[in-house]
């Protein structure tokens, strides 16, 4: 058998695995806790305020509802996701009502497309809720897109084989081109994209350069092809992609909705695209009508079927000639890997597939355009954040390794790793460059020594094990020995260190205090405050909001998790790192690639709060520590 069908069997079976992991896990969650705690995990909504139904351009019937409190504003939804309305019982469970999918989503309003059955006036106010449901269709789609895969003959099959071989991509022979507003390696990177027959790789690491060479490339090849494919694993990776290349002058055709909602993302989405055409007002007369029809149908209407068999032919007239219209207009699609899979690209083909953010997706995810394509360009960093896989059998087989991953280890000819970074403070980048990079990283002469206060150093560890016992007062009020100690939190979706938190703000406090009020306003300092564990996050959160020192700076101060951080960057970094115990126990800080993007977050300041001792019984960590010591 073909080596490349059995490793894609293997994949399937690993998928199968996950698969199973996480449907019994997310059943054993909905089934086993209450409504208040699914909401406190950001799987729920509760309870919801109803605000009205209707028909959106799509003809898709739209419920949109907001949600009481939104005092944690973070959440699990977003566009695409199954979800399932239900009202809330005396005795706490709850009763599924009708299923329905994430249209648009922010911190507080949703938009649901609910069938045009369900019957919403069983949604009481004050006993309503939303949840999420398991996410079948995903899954389907990369089970769709592996066996598709396997069976593949043509330029799939080529690709495949490829892929999982050692034989030599194929280049085609073009003259260099020179773009000066790239340094060398990103023109290398530009270049190795338009030769490439088969497959490209750009390897981006922190602060790279990444996104504008992968525009530049899109741009060039568009000189080249009609139209191109972008995808990427997240609706906010497709967002920025989108968001670069319309700056760039491209016209972006953005199908499903944006994570971030302002006029300008939505401004290319395919939903507002098709809402202004100038068919559009015709084609919503002709769906009122066909609404209309079918609510007021008479029995022994002899020509009912006669005419609403005319309006539906109308309106599917209309629709392909809308169609048409966007995607003939569009020089860029992008959507998300999934989102590829969409009855609106039936039938197209692309000369050429880009994946940004490839090393964080799932194998089988990126399968699925890649049917579409006659060559794939991947851009990403493998040495950041992972695929997630939940299930620790498929995790140890493999499932963990990208499709970016698989094609630098196989094919190293086709790869461009970028090597001059605009971001951080030389200190900064340099553990990272050494440790992930083989010390390729350089940083750019005008943030080599950027900093915020002359003599100060870049990198600190506050290290609570030094403040036990003496020095520190737990956050219950007490001293005790056992301040600074890792717990889990009452929500039981995470880990928590409540005396490290007070810490972690109190540092953060006083470097301000440093900085000066004036100072850290007018310039508009900004600060990122990440940790790994998300009730780490949501108690750093209350605690920003319950302190009056930082009410003038809240603006300026982010808080979230390591995931959600991925990449952004801001002038201080702080990161709380909460695992303290005696046995050395790290749990997923073992996932140095976390660690890296969490580090290379900071410009000019990155501080760090955790206890030595446990930390250290990893060797990275006591690399690290025992960098950030030399450099005092």
């Amino acid at each position: 058998m073909n080596s490349a069908i059995q490793a894609l069997l293997e994949q399937r079976r690993l998928l199968q695995l996950e698969y199973e992991s996480e449907k019994g896990a997310f059943t054993r969650l909905t089934e086993k806790i209450g409504v208040t705690r699914l909401s406190d995990r950001g799987n729920a909504w509760f309870p919801l305020r109803l605000c009205r139904s209707y028909y959106n351009s799509l003809d898709q019937r739209i419920l949109e509802v907001t949600r009481e409190s939104v005092d944690d504003a973070d959440h699990n939804f977003e566009y695409g996701k199954p979800v399932s309305l239900f009202v809330a019982k005396t005795d706490g469970s709850i009763r599924h009502l009708f299923q329905g999918t994430v249209s648009f989503v922010d911190e507080d309003r949703m938009a649901i497309a609910v069938p045009d059955s369900a019957d919403l006036t069983l949604l009481s106010a004050g006993e309503a809720g939303v949840v999420l449901s398991f996410d079948e269709t995903t899954y389907r789609t990369m089970f769709e897109a592996i066996d598709r895969t396997i069976k593949a003959k043509g330029r799939l099959g080529e690709l495949r084989d490829l892929i999982y071989s050692h034989r030599k991509a194929g280049e085609l022979t073009s003259g260099e081109m020179r773009f000066p507003y790239l340094n060398r390696v990103q023109q290398e990177g530009v270049n190795k994209v338009l030769r490439a027959k088969d497959v490209a790789i750009v390897h981006g690491p922190p602060g790279t350069g990444k996104t504008t060479t992968l525009v530049e490339a899109i741009h060039e090849t568009l000189r080249r092809e009609s139209q191109v494919l972008v995808c990427a694993q997240s609706n906010m990776a497709v967002d920025w992609i989108s968001e670069k290349l319309t700056d760039r002058g491209i016209s972006v055709l953005r199908l499903g909705n944006p994570a971030r909602v302002n006029d300008k993302m939505l401004s290319f989405t395919y939903e507002r695209r098709f809402e202004a055409h100038p068919d559009y007002p015709t084609l919503w007369s002709i769906r009122k009508a066909i609404r209309e029809l079918h609510s007021a149908r008479r029995r022994g209407s002899g020509d009912w079927h006669q005419k609403m068999d005319r309006l539906k032919g109308r309106a599917t007239e209309l629709e392909i000639r809308i169609n048409n219209d966007l995607f003939s207009g569009a020089h860029v699609i992008a959507s998300t890997l999934t989102g590829s899979a969409s009855h609106l690209l039936e039938g197209m083909k692309f000369s050429t597939l880009f994946i940004d953010e490839a090393a964080q997706a799932l194998e089988a995810a990126c399968w699925i355009p890649v049917r579409r394509a006659g060559r794939i360009v991947l851009a990403g960093d493998h040495c950041q954040l992972p695929p997630t896989v939940k299930s620790f059998e498929a995790m140890k087989g493999g499932l963990g390794k990208s499709l970016m991953e698989r094609i630098v280890e196989n094919h190293p000819e086709t790869v461009t790793l970028l090597t001059t970074q605009y971001r951080m403070h030389e200190e900064i980048m340099r553990f990272s460059s050494e440790w992930f990079y083989k010390g390729a990283m350089e940083a750019a002469p005008d943030v080599k020594w950027r900093g915020i206060l002359d003599y100060d150093t870049p990198i600190e560890w506050i290290d609570t094990a030094s403040l036990i016992p003496e020095d520190s007062v737990s956050a219950d009020g007490d001293e005790s020995p056992e301040t600074f100690r890792e717990s889990l939190s009452g929500g039981n979706f995470g880990r928590v260190n409540k005396d490290e938190g007070l810490l972690t703000l109190l540092t953060l406090q006083k470097y301000i205090e440093r900085i000066g009020k004036e100072r850290f306003l007018g310039e508009r300092i900004d600060v990122g405050v990440i940790s790994p564990y998300r009730a780490q996050v949501r108690y750093l959160r209350r605690l920003i909001r319950q302190t009056p020192f930082f009410k003038p700076f809240r603006q300026s101060i982010s808080v979230n998790t390591v995931d959600g951080f991925q990449g952004q960057e801001r002038d201080v970094i702080v990161i709380s790192m909460v695992r303290s115990n005696d046995d050395g126990n790290i749990g997923f800080l073992r996932d140095l690639r976390r660690m890296n993007v969490a580090m290379t977050r900071a410009r000019m300041k990155l501080l760090i709060v955790g206890n030595v001792p446990t930390l250290t019984a990893h060797p990275f960590y006591k690399k690290l520590h025992k960098y950030v010591e030399s450099l005092l």
